[in-house]
């Protein structure tokens, strides 16, 4: 990507330039205002709970216009045709409802639900960093699902309130974004 991690740390980049980084295999990068983030790769819990979790989505939205997309997928949350947006991520899920924002690349905005699912290597970023981003961008709703506990937290963003509402693993969480979907948790986090 680049020569050195000084390099790295001084410069702030865009998309134009992220789409140029030449990154080893597996190797995988988020940017957040033209700051770049090294992604460690999910352990096996955390995917056993993505895959779950993207198939209630995926099964529900079989033949509807949203359309859910699990990680790797590059989301623009401020795009700019020209590509000079500098916030590239790669929510663990994304459903995504307006047809538009679905380009080749990627999400092209804000999707309407993220998921983000915890690890010990990203825990602080997610709740705090990406909140903020999420909530700027015009996320509906931004989960953020916490193997450990096993419990989910969902932030719905309404305007300028913020819900928030806490579930534990024996919970169904009604999916307000997607009248009709209620999710049981306990198959969710049964692995």
């Amino acid at each position: 990507m680049a020569d050195s991690a000084e390099l790295m740390e001084e410069r702030r980049f865009t998309y134009a330039d992220y789409k140029q980084w030449e990154l080893a295999e597996g190797e995988r990068y988020e940017l957040i205002d033209g700051v770049p983030y090294m992604m460690s790769a999910p352990n096996d819990v955390h995917q056993a709970i993505l895959i779950a979790l993207a198939a209630k989505f995926y099964n529900f939205l079989e033949g509807k216009p949203c359309k859910v997309r699990p990680a790797p997928y590059d989301v623009r949350l401020f795009y700019q045709e020209d590509e000079q947006d500098d916030t590239v991520v790669q929510p663990d899920l994304a459903v995504i409802c307006d047809e538009k924002k679905r380009g080749k690349e990627g999400c092209r905005g804000a999707p309407d639900l993220v998921a983000e699912i915890l690890s010990p290597s990203n825990t602080a970023i997610e709740m705090t960093r990406k909140f903020e981003l999420y909530r700027k961008a015009g996320v509906r709703e931004y989960w953020i699902v916490n193997p450990e506990s096993k419990g989910l937290i969902i932030h719905r963003f309404h305007r300028n309130a913020i819900t928030t509402h806490s579930y534990g693993s024996a919970d169904t969480v009604p999916v307000d974004l997607l009248p009709g979907l209620a999710i049981s948790l306990e198959p969710v986090f049964a692995e």
